[in-house]
């Protein structure tokens, strides 16, 4: 038995849930520049922040796989992502319907979609990510298309954990070599043919490294590797990437580079932003973390999930009351009367809604499963006089599944603006 095999239950990681505000708060900045854009310096740094979605895609894999047990049920895993993330997606994508749809929009409403049954039905079932097509993924809430990529996820991580789990710490690495490797060479193939089926490929398939490394890097950590590597290290490589694909083309001496390496810039932050997750986690336990674990960062964290599926519709429904405002520094107290808005909201949300509807849920279905464990039993007590050795053995069941609906794991990823489909 391997040292991760004989683990009953990983360790809580805060700051990892620190770090999910942050990424969050970068796509909002991100969609807020469609109501009230800043100056160019603001901006040049802002048009990134669609990168906390490859964030948050490294990081599900990381949490999923860091905190799960042996003797999971896949039946008890796939209902236990479907309470966390299901409830809160349907009434966010309820409240967003007013403010995206209308039965006759005004053209001048770029943003604002006609109404159509079929299409919304697509996003209550969260098959719109499966689409190319913008009307159709960024329909509903716009924000939820990523979700779709996070279900097809959930869907593989129990297939995908089995192969890792029979892999050494350092076979674990090279399989994260290999996957990154991988993405290098798909996005190759499809700078070569734009036009061809891999480009086409929807964004659930596309996006799927970006998990899977997250899991073998969480399956080396659980085989004890921990990287000596400082947290600030990752951060100056993105900022110092994003400075070269940015505003590059004003600097006349790193714009040739800028342009050979911007079709890589998925895979490049999807590697830093992996970085960024494994030295936050590696720092934290060996007790070294500090700040990313104060309660307000943590709680904010916790709350992510809402403030990310909430933000974008505070942001458009400011939009279409007031306007676009032209861009300027003033427009920072706007940023914060929405920040202030949004981080409300979700708070709210995740406390009277999220948390409960989802333990609810959970205990529904540990009732059912009680059930049945205790028919099963009395049937065999009938039969025999005395209760059979494989009750014991499924009363482990449950108990074992990987909670990743606790504070420090990560869910799903960050929206994307409406009127694009960059990669993102």
């Amino acid at each position: 038995m391997t040292q991760a095999a004989s683990i009953a239950h990983a360790p809580r990681l805060d700051a990892i849930t620190g770090l999910r505000w942050w990424a969050a708060f970068a796509v909002f900045g991100y969609h807020f520049m469609v109501f009230a854009p800043l100056p160019n310096a603001a901006a040049s740094v802002l048009q990134f922040g669609h990168f906390g979605v490859t964030f948050f895609f490294v990081l599900s894999g990381f949490v999923l796989t860091w905190s799960m047990r042996d003797g999971t049920a896949k039946r008890t895993f796939y209902w236990r992502r479907f309470a966390r993330i299901y409830p809160l997606h349907l009434i966010t994508l309820l409240a967003a319907i007013p403010v995206f749809y209308r039965f006759d929009p005004d053209p001048a409403d770029w943003w604002i979609k006609p109404f159509s049954v079929g299409v919304l039905a697509l996003s209550f079932l969260l098959l719109q990510g499966w689409s190319r097509d913008p009307a159709i993924l960024f329909s509903g809430n716009p924000a939820a298309w990523t979700l779709t990529a996070e279900m097809f996820f959930y869907a593989l991580h129990p297939f995908i954990a089995a192969l890792v789990r029979r892999c050494s710490k350092r076979a674990a690495l090279w399989v994260a070599v290999g996957v990154v490797s991988f993405a290098a060479a798909t996005r190759l193939a499809i700078e070569f043919a734009p036009g061809g089926w891999l480009a086409g490929l929807p964004w659930p398939v596309l996006r799927l490294n970006e998990f899977v490394l997250g899991m073998a890097l969480a399956w080396a950590f659980r085989q004890g590797w921990r990287p000596r590597l400082h947290p600030l290290i990752p951060v100056a490589g993105l900022a110092a990437y994003f400075a070269l694909i940015g505003p590059g083309d004003h600097v006349p001496a790193v714009e040739p580079v800028g342009l050979i390496v911007e079709p890589y810039a998925s895979e490049v932050v999807t590697v830093l932003c992996a970085a960024l997750i494994v030295a936050t986690a590696s720092r934290e336990l060996r007790g070294l973390a500090r700040w990313t674990r104060t309660r307000p960062i943590v709680a904010l964290g916790e709350w992510s999930f809402a403030f990310y599926l909430v933000h974008a519709t505070i942001i458009y429904g400011a939009l279409e009351l007031v306007g676009p405002q032209p861009a300027g520094w003033a427009n920072l107290g706007w940023a914060a009367v929405l920040l202030a808005i949004a981080i409300g909201v979700s708070g709210a949300l995740h406390v009277w809604f999220e948390r409960p509807v989802e333990q609810r849920l959970r205990r529904w279905q540990q009732a059912r499963f009680d059930a049945r464990r205790a028919a099963r039993a009395a049937r065999r007590k009938g039969d025999s006089g005395a209760p059979h050795q494989r009750d014991a053995q499924d009363a482990s069941q449950p108990g074992a599944v990987a909670d990743a609906s606790q504070p420090g794991v990560t869910e799903g990823a960050s929206p994307s603006t409406p009127q694009r489909t960059r990669r993102g």
